[in-house]
């Protein structure tokens, strides 16, 4: 199936992306699954137009362009189907021979039996025989022509060249691989922690020799696609290649493009369907965290606020904050969105996972938040103990409705050192804390927080009193 490269279909599916090892590739892979293909094969240019067929394996043939200032592409034809379904389309009008078996000949040879029939469609398949009738099933192995079958999706290209070259550039959007970031945040004695950081590059569909790769860390806008463009089904199958040692430390480059950042591999890679390879994209660097305890209000976020008379368990939730200022090793670098493990020595000086986190793109000099789940030795009850309301005519058919609401919150801590819990109330509108045992800290219109001190092996009550207009 052959079409003009305004005529968009992404076959991806049908076949892997394939970088020629008699030229150069490099590949830039965006977080959305995107591969941007830049190839120089060996295909001799003639000075005016020509036409040349290359095998680019599956694309997005709508986004064919020359890397050539001096050679433009005229026109574009893409056939990227290579299934036998294709071939027999191929063949429509066209007389193919079938094998029935085989038999013994002469001298002990193999002498296949065949007959031939026109091909007069498909869907469902005609097949005229020698005797003029036609069948609706194959008679036999179809035997196809080397000119109906393509082994590899190829691109018809009608050049224009200023003058003569010896290769040909060309670039290209297709799909098959992605890739994401993952962090290890050792947390060490002295509320000093050790960062590291790999690239996670997948590859779905996507195969290249001996390519040039970058990653780009952003989230690039994506123009819909045309209504014929079908979406591909992704399978995932990983196999484990890691990149780097700790003897010799080769970090990827980074750099801005645009609004964007960009990760260059170091050296040239082989990358397989099905394979996982990890690279480094900074040497690891220390930086101090503090540890938050964190209990989250009961208050809604609008609307009515309803009456609890029970008491409840509440949970503490841990967080770790990397600080990362400008002017040190972390804090000057941006950091890709990925997953974020923390780890911390047991008794023995083994690691282990205390939290995992997913963390979004970083500029250089944003603080790194990562929750890592909740407490084991502080625990928490809350209880509301008051809860009045009002309700005031405002004017004609309308009202507007005032709640009194108290709350005590016990948090309990097992632990052999004392403890910080913030307890965080947010809600939007009309509502203000009208006493509290603990100093109210009004971080935002939205957010007011209470810092409650909890003694090792103790218990700290803090009660609050908020009013919430209507």
């Amino acid at each position: 199936m052959r079409f003009i490269c305004g005529f968009v279909l992404l076959a991806l599916a049908a076949a892997p992306l394939r970088a020629q090892s008699a030229g150069s590739t490099s590949l830039t892979i965006y977080n959305d699954g995107r591969v941007l293909v830049r190839r120089t094969v060996p295909v001799r240019v003639p000075a005016g137009q020509s036409t040349q067929a290359v095998a680019v394996g599956g694309i997005d043939p709508a986004s064919i362009f020359s890397l050539d200032p001096q050679v433009a592409i005229e026109r574009a034809s893409y056939d990227g189907a290579v299934d036998e379904a294709s071939v027999l389309r191929r063949a429509i009008g066209q007389r193919l021979v079938f094998r029935t078996g085989s038999r013994g000949g002469p001298n002990g040879a193999i002498i296949d039996d065949t007959v031939s029939a026109v091909v007069l469609g498909v869907d469902p398949l005609r097949l005229r025989m020698p005797d003029g009738r036609v069948a609706f099933s194959m008679p036999g192995q179809p035997l196809y022509p080397a000119e109906l079958v393509i082994t590899d999706p190829t691109a018809f290209l009608t050049l224009r060249a200023a003058s003569a070259r010896e290769q040909l550039g060309l670039g290209y959007f297709g799909q098959g691989a992605s890739w994401s970031a993952a962090y290890s945040v050792v947390l060490g004695a002295g509320g000093q922690a050790r960062v590291s950081g790999q690239a996670v590059l997948g590859s779905q569909q996507l195969r290249a020799d001996n390519a040039d790769i970058q990653l780009l860390a952003g989230e690039v806008s994506s123009a819909p696609k045309a209504p014929m463009l079908q979406d591909m089904r992704v399978r995932r199958e990983q196999a484990m290649a890691v990149a780097g040692n700790a003897a010799s430390f080769d970090a990827a480059g980074e750099q801005k493009v645009g609004e964007f950042h960009l990760y260059s591999l170091p050296g040239r890679h082989s990358i397989l369907p099905g394979q996982t390879s990890l690279v480094a994209l900074f040497e690891p660097a220390n930086a101090p965290y503090e540890r938050n305890f964190v209990i989250r209000g009961e208050i809604p976020w609008w609307g009515y606020l309803p009456q609890h008379p029970e008491e409840n368990d509440v949970p503490v939730e841990v967080s770790y904050t990397v600080r990362r200022p400008r002017g040190s090793a972390l804090g000057d670098r941006p950091l890709p969105m990925g997953v974020a493990r923390l780890f911390e020595a047991d008794s023995a000086g083994r690691l282990q996972l205390v939290g995992e986190a997913s963390l979004e793109h970083s500029p250089a000099g944003e603080d790194l938040r990562l929750n890592a789940g909740n407490a084991f030795d502080l625990t928490a009850k809350r209880v509301q103990t008051v809860y009045t309301t009002r309700r005031d005519s405002i004017r004609a058919g309308v009202w507007r409705t005032t709640v009194t609401a108290e709350y005590r919150v016990t948090v309990t801590n097992a632990a052999d050192s004392a403890a910080t819990v913030d307890v965080l109330e947010e809600r939007r509108g009309t509502w203000q804390v009208v006493s509290s045992s603990v100093p109210a800290e009004k971080l935002s219109s939205t957010r007011t927080r209470f810092r409650v001190q909890v003694p090792a092996r103790g218990e700290t009550v803090l009660t609050y009193r908020v009013r919430i207009t209507w």
